[in-house]
This record gives structure tokens, sequence and C-alpha cells, in this order.
């Protein structure tokens, strides 16, 4: 049996924008936070199932000076304020400043976001699903093993995935699912 499985550590990484919150391209105010649809059922869904939650976005807004990062502090104080109103705990933030062609190791889908998450909270892949609805955000599971749960973007468009959840509860059921049949596949090996 795996360690994770013993200590019952269940991690959602989360994508903000378009995943979390609808996707505002470039959101500056904190007033401006939308929860998408499903997202308070899906995390409460979650959460009930042992998850904890943790937010890996790319914030390239800051290098092209849309807003500053405490602006984006602003926000994210927010996003937490609102998610604790309904009884959901975001424990961290993990973000990329940086912009598509700057060339970091943290902008999805490189996987340094997830490993710092990784390293920071002490999880293994099989610990952990990323939910997100975009390519890069994907491509970050892939990078680190993770498994990636994908949801449906309105921004998205027609090249959306075939296998995209069509909503956040519909991935979190995913997630849920993906946990449990870990759980039973344990079991069955003691």
């Amino acid at each position: 049996m795996n360690e994770g499985a013993q200590t019952g550590k269940r991690f959602a990484l989360l994508d903000r924008d378009g995943t979390v919150v609808i996707d505002k391209v470039y959101l500056a105010d904190p007033a401006g936070l939308e929860f998408a649809p499903g997202v308070v059922e899906g995390l409460r869904l979650m959460r009930d199932a042992g998850l904890r939650f943790l937010m890996i976005t790319n914030q390239s807004g800051v290098a092209r000076g849309y807003f500053d990062e405490e602006t984006l502090a602003r926000i994210h104080r927010r996003l937490c304020e609102m998610l604790a109103q309904e009884g959901i705990d975001l424990e961290a933030i993990y973000y990329c400043p940086h912009g598509p062609t700057d060339g970091c190791r943290c902008r999805k889908p490189q996987p340094g976001l997830v490993l710092d998450a990784m390293a920071n909270f002490g999880f293994s892949p099989e610990e952990a699903v990323l939910i997100g609805d975009s390519e890069a955000d994907m491509g970050a599971a892939t990078a680190t093993g993770l498994t990636g749960i994908r949801v449906a973007s309105p921004n998205a468009g027609a090249i959306a995935a075939h296998d995209a959840a069509p909503d956040f509860l519909a991935a979190a059921r995913r997630a849920v699912a993906y946990f449990d049949s870990r759980q039973a596949k344990n079991r069955s090996c003691t």
C-alpha cells in the first residue's frame, strides 16, 4: 500500500480562470470575481470526500502590465473570502506572473508550480488531481504525473476536448471517483 493511502492525502489542484471563476480575461478588479457554474457544489462534494484545495494559475496580466502583484493579491484575498463564505478552505495559491514568451519554469504547461505545491505539501502524483479548462492545465498535469480532469470552457470554442467534463461539478465527481477507485484498489491489495 502506498503512503498516500495510509495518510489519506487527497489534493485537488485547481486552475482559476475558466475553471473556478468565470474567465473575465485579465481580471483586474476583485469585484469582478464570479464562480463558474457548479463550482460551489463541486468543491463541497470534494471537501466532503476529504480533498484539500490548492490553486495553480497563470497570471500573465502581471507581465503584460494589466495589473500588478498587489492587485492580484487583492483578487486572491477576495476569492479566498468568497470560498470561505461557502465553507471551502483554499490552502494556497501558486501563480505564475510571467508572460508566454518569458521562458520560466512556472507557467503552465511547465511543471514548476505543481512541483512547488507537491514539495510544500508533501504529496505524490497519485495523491492529487489537477482540474482545469486548458491544454496548458492538462500539460502541467501530464508533466508531473498527475491525473488531469478537464472542464469545458466557453472560451475554448471549437477546440474543446471531447472528454471534458461539462461543468465543474461533473469534474468534481470525476475527481472523487478517481480517489474512490484508488482507495478500493489499495484495499484489495492488502
